[in-house]
């Protein structure tokens, strides 16, 4: 099974990546950095010796970068899985924030999970089969404070979610959106989260591993997902 991961080099990307070597599923991932990305593979590798992994280089947000990657993907076969991870948290305001800041969020957030999406797509269509998971965010559900451009831009990926389960319902592909509150990743740097207060990013990686092994019939559309006690 291919599997084509974004923002796979750490955090919630890179313990999907595990979870689904672990199943002995080809690896296709993607990250900004080269050396983060190159060691992430490794590990992966290390662990799962039965796992073939593979990983390409690139700026997301720039869009003839995300639609390579796209096309490298498709030179391994039919994606069974893509799931869109790559993204960047901004605080700020609409009103106040840096020029620029809106533009970029949507690149980085939506920009790149629609132009990989649309380079795969065609063969996803051809062969009748595929599940797209797009990693929106609570912030895609729900204005709040500090938001700002990067609630703007989960809105929008939720949208493309909800459009594409409109328009490929009856072609066999699945595509689920997964809403996840405050999970530990760098995001959270110097968080003490020896309470356990927010999630694990393996709590994401189990659930959307789960979600792809559903019968062809069934589909989770929306994975909402908060700690125990509620969000911060």
């Amino acid at each position: 099974m291919n599997v084509i991961i974004t923002g796979a080099s750490r955090g919630i990307g890179y313990a999907i990546a595990s979870h689904f070597a672990a199943e002995g599923c080809r690896l296709l991932l993607c990250a900004t950095q080269a050396g983060s990305l190159e060691k992430a593979a490794d590990a992966i590798r290390k662990a799962f010796p039965q796992t073939e992994v593979h990983f390409f280089v690139a700026n997301l947000a720039e869009a003839s970068e995300a639609k390579a990657f796209g096309a490298w993907c498709l030179q391994y076969g039919t994606p069974d899985v893509l799931v869109n991870n790559a993204g960047k948290f901004e605080p700020g305001n609409c009103m106040d924030e840096a020029e620029g800041q809106m533009d970029f969020m949507m690149r980085v957030n939506f920009f790149s999970a629609y132009h990989v999406t649309r380079t795969v797509l065609p063969a996803m269509i051809q062969a009748g089969r595929g599940h797209i998971f797009n990693m929106c965010s609570i912030a895609s559900l729900n204005a709040y404070p500090g938001g700002g451009s990067y609630s703007v831009s989960k809105h929008a990926l939720h949208g493309f979610s909800m459009n594409l389960r409109h328009e490929l319902k009856t072609l066999g592909i699945k595509v689920t959106a997964v809403y996840p509150g405050a999970v530990y990743t760098d995001s959270w740097t110097g968080f003490d989260n020896s309470t356990g207060r927010i999630m694990e990013a393996e709590d994401i990686a189990s659930l959307v591993v789960a979600t792809s092994k559903l019968s062809p019939q069934a589909t989770v559309e929306q994975l909402v997902v908060r700690p125990q006690l509620g969000d911060l």
